[in-house]
């Protein structure tokens, strides 16, 4: 570990070099060296007689700014992981359930490679080192994780096969739920769990041995401390000197403390030499901490915290500090486990910023990864699609000249390649993509689910339009009609007005609730309402279902193009994909949201909408109302001002350009005419 300390520092040192003006250390013009008078800590931590004037007031400001940026330096390097990204948010000590110090361990596979890990959770995934070319990989890597109790809780370790060039492969996974793990009544925090294959649950590949505990608050703070002036020891003799722990206390930002700094140091100086070890020390700060709190400032990454809060700046600065306590730490700084486990060909295309993963507007290089939030699992998840479409897609969707070619003739190109893919897909020969379809969107089909085994599909058509098992899909209070369900498995996006979706989402420079209903269903009341997007990818099941329980009152069929529907298009303000495609337009009566009306719309290689439901009929929420054939497609919902008041959740995600990841029959929201008469369980707690 000792020699490990010693590289990190050197690059430090290297960095300073680059930046001499910034850092105000005195650099050699000749060969570019630091002259050794100024290295902060260079020689023997015990006080020398002839350098006395060390702590006057001239070399006091260059050392503390010297130090000052130590400390940045060290959090820009850990800022890539993404160790502290996740920590601004403020707690309250009802929702924290503590910090969880997580660590991958070994896993038995069933044949030989290099391998990796990944945990995920939340927006966080971190990874561990390659492994060596085995079948039973090591890896002993941790990870401190802020565990919330309505937050996310169930993780996701993922092990993948990297003895690609340009992508790894994901071989199986196991979902852990970390808070029953933590409480439940074992003599050890080691587990063993299965690895699942992704494309069946039901498929063991391997598995995989992980330990979880929480951390003491006080060992934590503890620690937290040791870490911290391990960095002042800068000739690791494991002893501080005055000068040393006055740094310190400086960058603590806290004038009442640095008043007192000789004091406190005299107390951990028991034996008077003038020096103290570094536990002796760490001890008596926990302490003076508790009574008189002396860190005003995070001394990592800066930022001010509170005096009085005392629970988030201990998750602050713990999270922010984190090393691990001295094995391997995992990295971060991912989003997903398929950014983290990428290969070099990715990371190349990143450089040349050419792609990036991001959450947000899909434009530009952002739209080669699209980012999605599972409401289920709570977690972000990347959406599986072919690099050569996206390169199809940004060209044509993000630029006029792609979008003057489909003014020139280019959408009856679409609409002719869509009405022939249908057919082919009607053909028996198309089922031999079966077996392919669901190899390239594995762990995005749940084969179990399926109501009918494979054999059973004699066309590809007849696969993409597969009905799902009884309770497959659980309606969110079925008996409650007041309360709207969503009405596919997709990736949503829900907005109280068409202005905040144009703010957020919709770039088309023409879109309105009267371009998308059309003249003859269009009313007032639609114009202000809610407007809520189902957006449904090819992997995805495809029959649509009904959001609200009503009469449907007619159907408009309104001809247009065929665009792709997906973000990169939406996204583009070049581009109106929701009023000039192909869309089936119907109204539903209620009792409960009055009118809603319920668009279906085509896409490339969909030129095929079809309903199960007619005119006049009574239909209640969750049941199916039709289905889109091979392609992506989308479902819009429209509902009269204020009579919907949609989930926080959706919103939220909604507001961010982030789009959520949802399956038929989870809640979407609630009636404003009944919210105030019908009392709700507590749904925070509540599985979808």
């Amino acid at each position: 570990m000792v020699k490990e300390k010693r590289k990190t520092k050197q690059n430090y040192l290297e960095i300073d070099i680059s930046d001499p003006l910034e850092s105000g250390l005195e650099v050699n013009a000749c060969d570019g060296t630091i002259a050794d008078t100024h290295r902060m800590g260079h020689g023997n931590s015990r006080p020398d007689s002839s350098s006395g004037d060390s702590t006057n007031g001239d070399s006091k400001p260059s050392r503390l700014r010297r130090f000052r940026r130590r400390l940045r330096l060290h959090r820009r390097s850990r800022s890539n992981s993404g160790s502290h990204n996740h920590i601004a948010k403020i707690l309250k000590e009802e929702d924290f359930a503590g910090i969880a110090l997580f660590r991958i361990i070994s896993a038995e596979m069933k044949f030989k490679d290099k391998w990796l890990a990944c945990i995920s959770l939340g927006e966080q995934t971190f990874r561990t080192h390659v492994s060596d070319q085995t079948d039973k990989p090591t890896w002993n890597s941790e990870r401190k994780l802020l565990l919330e109790r309505n937050g996310a809780h169930l993780a996701r370790i993922s092990v993948f096969e990297t003895n690609r060039l340009s992508r790894n492969n994901l071989i199986g996974y196991c979902e852990v739920d970390l808070l029953e793990f933590l409480t439940q009544d074992s003599s050890s925090d080691t587990e063993v769990f299965d690895l699942l294959d992704p494309s069946s649950a039901s498929t063991i590949v391997g598995r995989m041995s992980i330990s979880c505990c929480i951390e003491d608050p006080v060992e934590t703070e503890k620690t937290f401390v040791k870490r911290i002036l391990s960095i002042v020891d800068c000739n690791e003799d494991g002893e501080l000197s005055l000068t040393e722990f006055s740094d310190l206390i400086d960058a603590f930002g806290n004038k009442l403390a640095a008043e007192k700094k000789e004091e406190i140091f005299k107390q951990a100086d028991r034996n008077g030499d003038g020096v103290v070890s570094l536990d002796e020390l760490a001890t008596l700060l926990a302490m003076q901490n508790e009574k008189e709190p002396i860190i005003n400032c995070c001394p990592v990454c800066g930022e001010v915290l509170e005096v009085s809060d005392g629970l988030n700046n201990m998750i602050h600065m713990t999270l922010c500090f984190d090393e691990g306590t001295g094995n391997q730490v995992m990295t971060g700084g991912f989003l997903t486990d398929k950014e983290a486990s990428s290969g070099w060909m990715f990371k190349l295309s990143e450089w040349a910023h050419f792609s990036t993963f991001d959450i947000g507007l899909r434009s530009g290089s952002s739209a080669s990864h699209i980012l999605v939030y599972d409401r289920q699992k709570k977690r972000l998840v990347e959406e599986i699609i072919d690099r050569k479409i996206v390169l199809s897609m940004r060209a044509i969707y993000q630029s006029k000249f792609g979008l003057g070619l489909m003014d020139n003739g280019a959408k009856e190109i679409l609409r002719s390649l869509s009405e022939k893919q249908g057919k082919k897909m009607d053909s028996a020969e198309s089922a031999k993509e079966i077996p392919n379809f669901i190899e390239f969107f594995k762990d995005q089909i749940n084969m179990d689910e399926v109501k009918y085994p494979l054999e059973h599909f004699k066309t590809f058509n007849e696969f993409f339009i597969r009905e799902l098992k009884p309770g497959a899909r659980p309606i969110a209070f079925e008996e409650c009609d007041d309360i709207a369900v969503c009405a596919a498995d997709c990736r949503l996006m829900a907005f109280n007005s068409v202005a905040d979706s144009i703010r957020c989402w919709i770039k088309g420079r023409k879109f309105s609730i009267q371009g998308l209903l059309g003249d003859e269903t269009c009313s007032s009341e639609f114009v202000n309402g809610a407007l809520v997007i189902f957006r449904l990818a090819p992997q995805d099941y495809h029959r649509f279902h009904f959001p609200v329980s009503g009469t449907i009152e007619k159907f408009i069929e309104i001809p247009g193009c065929l665009y792709t529907v997906n973000p990169i298009a939406v996204n583009s303000k070049y581009c109106n994909v929701f009023t000039e495609n192909k869309r089936v337009v119907s109204i539903i009566s209620t009792e409960h949201f009055g009118k809603v009306a319920f668009v279906a719309i085509g896409a490339t290689m969909v030129g095929s909408i079809n309903f199960s439901r007619n005119k006049g009929d009574y239909v209640k929420k969750g049941d199916e109302f039709g289905y889109f054939a091979f392609g992506g497609s989308t479902v819009i919902c429209v509902f009269e001002k204020d009579s919907i008041r949609v989930d926080e959740d959706l919103l939220e995600n909604s507001g961010r350009s982030l789009e959520t990841l949802v399956s038929v029959g989870m809640q979407l929201g609630v009636s404003v005419k009944k919210q105030d008469d019908v009392k709700l369980p507590n749904l925070s707690n509540l599985s979808f």
